[in-house]
């Protein structure tokens, strides 16, 4: 399904609409409390367009360019920097220091993600190459990390199905442009099955849930202890790929999972 997606479409077409699907999905539930509400979205402005911008326009327009010329095993390693510019970006915006404790656990995870990636040999480590498609990538972290800790920002009175149909509905419009420039050039042809059900999968569940998801956790434990779960991506895979591909497995993957549980176990206590 991912493959006949990128296949399909371009990465500003695939995130444009996503979050079509998004908003029209997120419209009946949001839009009844948002009626009222005009004056509490006028205000607050500036922050929403900010956060539309770089966690609905921009951050997954970068990653869907570099997954169209990287590898997979790439695209995980770098994505598990994120936790890493989640940090910095604390420091940089709120002036919040990571304590050793997340720091070891931070550590402690990644050296478990580079288990299972490397598959317990050193020498798969050591036989990655890295392209333009990884810059992209890469380059989409720090903007994730800024979006999570400016979720500090967002306005409380927004309940968080409406903050996410405002974020996604101003991310469309900020995205059109984009969008219909790269339509003048290459007009854009009506997917197939995979295409079309991988554009809903990620409108619904990679938008709509994990979107709300996120947003709350970030709420509730803050940017830097949210951001230490990200290492868990790794370990869900493996496990997803062992129930529903069929892949064996072996003790590297045992290793890896549960170096990365323990990481994450010392980061996130340190911030309770």
């Amino acid at each position: 399904m991912g493959r006949a997606l990128r296949e399909a479409m371009d990465p500003i077409s695939i995130n444009f609409w996503r979050w079509v699907v998004a908003v029209a999905v997120l419209a009946p539930f949001a839009l009844p409390s948002l009626i009222a509400q005009g004056a509490v979205i006028r205000r607050h402005a500036p922050i929403l367009l900010l956060l539309s911008f770089l966690g609905v326009a921009v951050f997954q327009t970068l990653v869907y360019l570099g997954l169209r010329t990287t590898t997979t095993v790439n695209a995980v390693l770098l994505n598990s920097s994120a936790p890493l510019f989640m940090v910095l970006c604390s420091w940089v915006i709120e002036r919040e220091r990571a304590t050793l404790r997340q720091v070891a656990g931070m550590l402690l995870s990644l050296a478990g993600i580079l288990v299972i990636l490397s598959r317990g040999e050193l020498a798969n480590l050591l036989a990655l190459r890295f392209g333009i498609g990884d810059a992209w990538i890469l380059l989409a972290m720090p903007i994730w990390g800024a979006y999570s800790v400016l979720l500090k920002r967002r306005p409380q009175e927004l309940s968080g199905i409406g903050f996410l149909f405002v974020i996604a509905l101003a991310g469309v419009i900020l995205q059109a442009p984009a969008f219909a420039w790269q339509a003048l050039g290459h007009p854009p042809q009506w997917p197939g099955t995979a295409a079309a059900a991988g554009v809903l999968y990620m409108g619904i569940a990679a938008s709509v849930l994990a979107f709300i998801c996120w947003n709350r956790g970030v709420a509730v434990v803050g940017a830097n202890a949210a951001g230490f779960t990200l290492h868990l991506l790794p370990a869900f895979g493996t496990v997803l790929a062992i129930l529903f591909l069929g892949e064996s497995f072996g003790a590297f993957h045992a290793a890896g999972i549960a170096i990365i549980l323990a990481g994450v176990v010392i980061a996130t206590r340190a911030q309770r």
